[in-house]
């Protein structure tokens, strides 16, 4: 048996769902009426229905994330709703909370969040044993972890391939909590780490000012996927869950060219869903939005992953400004670009500014203002109006499964039989008399066009054979009558032939790898409680949210460093890092202020509300 892959793509709603699984997606992620941790992209159950019957035929997966935690006077409501989308046939649940662990559930297959933390190998095995069929894992990880992860237990493995990266460890970052009551677990995340900040030393002096000090560039390990699928992850998931059509459609197709190059004829390996997928556009990552983009750590920590200028898309690098001429600006490539473009470069202060171009002639670009700017800019694209008109046409991208088409005739007349690329079967008969064809022609090539209209039905008919013992007439409209009716018969056989997994929670008591869990595990519900508790947890800390001291709390624990960033690390860069730097670093915005500690032996940076006291750890480790 080949190991199915999969291309796991975010939806808003049901059409950017559809959109998605038009566009290649083996299996989409999508918000339920509650307790998603995007409070703005949340859907009826319904449009998860009607999602999931789309998806299905298809043979592609809906998975509905409840990945918020729970307070005690939501747990039946949560297990409520569980039920219906068990009802709907969704193929599984995306979440954090272990008090859903505990819960009466039906037979639904779980899996665990990205925001669970996934980055211990023997926290990963746990889960598995507990009963997780899959662990979203930690964005965090390199190739060599996820392989210790793989071969630690046999769980399925996602991992994300490309969208924005959240800048503290998920699950892990109460920034938004702190600052005005926003939880990030619970589905409000305020992002405050895209605002500006000044850095300050400890002697007072301002290094940096008004800058996205923690903003991070975008994830895109689409080149590393066979490192990837060699290291043990089966399923590529795009964050995005509040981008546009565009976004969702580029990025899907541009995977999916991708992933099917590497299967073409692959003896380990398979394509996940059904159909195949045709595209009006080129596909480029760095058409849709994108702050730049990073592998992050995947190859270990090698080059810088701040988006310091700005938290907005960067877009299409076009080139440098030539010169200004008149009230246009003559570009570098500027024949790329078109009337309508959003153009964005960084000023003189060091943000990021735009520009809207009204037309495009003779090589130069008419803005709607024309800016002072420098001589040799750089100037990025992030709105392509030419290629946003083309990608939210709904013929953009289609997906059509591939069908065998037999017409021959029985003893009441006429039998059209349709099979599909994964062997389902549809027959329709036709009382009809037979009557031969005027002068005796062949009807066959007639049939054929008729039966290859297969239209805006999912199915293309690349093969069509007629099978008649003399050359029979047969109206058209019968011809037509019959192919629409096989098809929509095999739509039906298709998803009365799709089975979905089930997958029955059975309480276990196998020992959790630590005993004392502090605030980072979120545990906001008695439920969660007693799973931990069972699982020999003696001393559990309850979850931020609930017991939280203004002033003095750890607000989030990170992979990024600022001191690398500003090539001060003392173990990566002691060479070229010249003076160290006076601690303890402070961000400042506006009101805001946090203090930074820098644990250099798991190389991680931990931020501070303004109030902690923390010792400085001194570079004892060389």
């Amino acid at each position: 048996m080949k190991k199915k892959i999969e291309i796991l793509a975010p939806a808003k709603d049901l059409i950017h769902g559809m959109a998605a699984i038009n566009s290649g997606a083996d299996a989409v992620y999508i918000g339920a009426p509650q307790f998603g941790a995007r409070s703005n992209a949340t859907n009826s159950i319904e449009d998860v229905a009607a999602l999931v019957k789309y998806a299905h035929l298809f043979h592609a997966q809906v998975f509905v994330v409840i990945n918020t935690i729970l307070y005690d006077n939501e747990l039946e409501t949560c297990r409520q709703m569980i039920w219906k989308l068990y009802d709907i046939k969704v193929d599984a649940l995306i979440v954090q909370d272990m008090a859903i662990m505990e819960m009466d559930l039906p037979p639904i297959v779980l899996h665990a969040s990205t925001q669970a933390n996934n980055r211990d190998a023997d926290k990963i095995k746990f889960l598995k044993d507990a009963g997780m069929k899959r662990v979203v894992l930690a964005r965090e990880l390199n190739l060599h972890q996820i392989k210790d992860i793989s071969s630690a237990s046999d769980v399925e493995l996602e991992f994300f391939v490309t969208g924005a990266l959240c800048v503290s460890f998920s699950g892990n970052c109460y920034m938004s909590v702190a600052n005005g009551e926003r939880s990030a677990n619970r589905g409000s995340c305020a992002q405050n780490c895209r605002l500006p900040y000044n850095l300050i030393d400890g002697h007072g002096e301002t290094l940096i000012k008004n800058s996205h000090l923690l903003s991070i560039k975008d994830f895109d390990v689409s080149d590393q996927i066979p490192n990837l699928i060699e290291a043990g992850v089966c399923s590529f998931k795009i964050e995005g869950r509040l981008k546009d059509i565009v976004y969702v459609k580029n990025n899907v197709s541009y995977l999916r060219q991708k992933l099917d190059a590497f299967l073409e004829g692959n003896d380990s390996y398979a394509k996940a869903s059904s159909g195949k997928c045709t595209f009006t556009f080129d596909s480029a990552l760095n058409k849709s939005f994108n702050r730049g983009y990073t592998d992050y750590f995947v190859n270990g920590r090698d080059q810088s992953i701040g988006s310091w200028e700005s938290p907005k898309s960067k877009g299409q690098y076009i080139g440098k400004l030539i010169k200004t001429i008149g009230n246009a600006y003559q570009i570098e490539n500027g024949e790329l670009l078109n009337n309508g473009d959003g153009l964005c470069y960084i000023n003189e202060n060091n943000e990021a500014d735009g520009i809207y171009v009204n037309k495009v002639e003779n090589g130069l670009a008419y803005p709607n203002v024309l800016k002072e700017l420098k001589e040799g800019t750089f100037i990025y694209r992030n709105n392509d109006a030419a290629f946003i008109k083309i990608v939210e046409r709904e013929d953009s991208a289609v997906r059509k499964i591939s069908t065998t088409l037999l017409l021959t005739e029985n003893e009441n007349g006429f039998e059209l039989i349709a099979t599909d690329e994964d062997g389902f079967v549809s027959t329709v008969n036709l009382v009809h008399a037979k009557e031969q064809t005027k002068n005796n022609e062949s009807s066959a090539e007639n049939i054929k066009t008729q039966l290859a209209k297969t239209g805006f039905t999912p199915y293309v008919a690349d093969e069509i054979n007629v099978m008649f013992s003399q050359n029979w007439f047969l109206p058209i409209s019968k011809i037509n009558e019959m192919r629409r009716t096989v098809f929509e018969q095999l739509s039906e056989i298709r998803l009365a032939g799709y089975k979905v997994e089930e997958h029955q929670m059975v309480k276990t008591s196998h020992p959790y790898p630590e005993t004392k869990l502090d605030f980072m595990y979120n545990v906001s519900n008695k439920f969660a409680r007693k799973f931990y508790e069972r699982h020999g947890v003696t001393e559990i800390e309850k979850a931020f949210e609930l017991q939280w001291d203004p002033g003095k709390s750890r607000v989030m624990t990170t992979k990024y460093c600022i001191k690398y960033e500003l090539k001060k690390c003392p173990i990566h860069q002691k060479d070229i890092m010249g003076e160290k730097l006076k601690e303890p670093l402070v961000l400042k915005q506006g009101e805001l202020e946090y203090k930074l500690k820098f644990n250099c032996k798991p190389c991680e940076m931990e931020i501070w509300e303004k109030d902690a006291e923390f010792e400085i750890e001194e570079d004892h480790f060389h």
